[in-house]
């Protein structure tokens, strides 16, 4: 089912979730399967269309979209129409493939407050050896 391991990342809600959800409806059009979102089966057709989907609650942030239920779907569409920044891409496909948070930076502190574990992208590769005094 799935193509590789599942990996998830914390999300803060504010600015970035409905990024996620405009990065997850995107997939599909990046991956050059089909033009447009609506052509694939996905939550696209639950919150852009209003088709019925019993496993899809939705979300605070999409609700505060607009509010009736046609604006919604309609702000839903013109949210997903619009391209995600290289920027934000390459950052969520980052904290994912990591598992960390995504967000803010105040809330990526408070996460790492209340947990005392670290959420931040590390580089990739191993960390570099200490150097001994005296060695070039």
């Amino acid at each position: 089912m799935w193509e590789r391991r599942f990996k998830a990342a914390l999300v803060d809600t504010d600015r970035y979730l409905l990024t996620c959800y405009r990065y997850i409806e995107l997939n599909p059009v990046r991956a050059h399967m089909t033009d447009d979102p609506a052509d694939y089966p996905s939550s696209h057709h639950h919150n852009a269309m209003g088709q019925p989907a019993p496993l899809i609650t939705p979300h605070q942030q999409y609700m505060l979209l607009a509010t009736t239920l046609a604006t919604r779907q309609a702000a839903y569409r013109a949210l997903v129409d619009e391209l995600v920044e290289e920027k934000h891409l390459d950052d969520l496909r980052q904290h994912t493939q990591q598992q960390r948070a995504w967000g803010s930076e105040r809330s990526r502190q408070q996460i790492e407050a209340l947990t005392q574990c670290s959420v931040s992208v590390r580089p990739r590769g191993r960390p570099p050896k200490p150097r001994k005094i005296g060695t070039k």
